[in-house]
């Protein structure tokens, strides 16, 4: 495998409630068999509606405390509460937390980045990965191409500096590429390698559809993946083997 093409998807729309994401994604690509559609979490959230307005939010005596103590806005903390299965870590004004999905992010996800709305915030899909695989067939009823897909977020990194896109919903394809048992150049036989390719996707297309281009989906070609009924909940470590926890 020579080379990829990551192709970025321009003049998408901004994307309401109830809008036809697979419809929208089509009229701006051309999709071939083999392909990898890369979306933002973004603007499939914004079609499946979930989308909050601060308003309407009343904050706990709890989320009122930390957001004076840290200047920040109390109905937020609120909501990073609400979104949260698991506090990680609560500190210095930032809330790390494990959300309903598994995920361990800065603010449960929740983002008012690219969100029309004074005080309208996004959340993470429901369900990221059945939101992957409806746009998996809608793209083929569609166009009649077999694609993955693959929907991303941008995480921060314990002990790295700086934010990357990872994948948190997939379809079509083995979000991990597992190399146990094979044998390196010199013939040492790999124990542990298991290659997140799903991240590694989601981190290549970031860098044609960035954060303020107005650019939420891109085309990842020439990438030979496994196809599958892969899922991102795979690329979350399970609690018996993170040493972190």
């Amino acid at each position: 495998m020579g080379s990829i093409e990551v192709i970025a998807l321009p003049g998408i729309p901004e994307v309401r409630p109830g809008d036809d994401l697979a419809g929208l994604l089509t009229e701006a690509s051309d999709p071939r068999d083999g392909d990898i559609l890369v979306v933002t979490q973004r603007i499939v959230s914004k079609a499946e509606g979930r989308l909050v307005d601060l308003a309407e939010i009343t904050p706990s005596a709890f989320a009122q405390g930390f957001a004076q103590r840290w200047d920040k806005d109390p109905r937020m903390v609120e909501l990073v509460l609400r979104e949260s299965r698991r506090i990680v870590r609560m500190d210095r004004g930032i809330i790390i937390a494990e959300t309903h999905h598994g995920l361990v992010c800065a603010n449960a996800g929740i983002d008012a980045s690219n969100v029309v709305g004074e005080s309208m915030v996004c959340l993470l899909p429901v369900d990221p990965d059945a939101s992957a695989g409806a746009l998996r067939r809608g793209i083929r009823e569609r166009t009649g191409a077999d694609v993955a897909v693959v929907i991303t977020d941008t995480f921060g990194r314990p002990w790295r500096a700086g934010q990357t896109n990872v994948a948190i919903g997939v379809a079509g394809m083995e979000p991990l590429r597992d190399y146990v048992g094979t044998r390196d150049t010199q013939g040492r036989e790999l124990r542990v390698t298991l290659i997140a390719v799903a991240d590694e996707i989601a981190s290549a297309a970031e860098l044609v559809m960035g954060k303020v281009e107005n650019v939420p989906a891109a085309i990842v070609r020439g990438y030979a993946y496994a196809p599958a009924d892969g899922r991102a909940a795979e690329l979350v470590r399970e609690p018996d083997k993170d040493l972190f926890r």
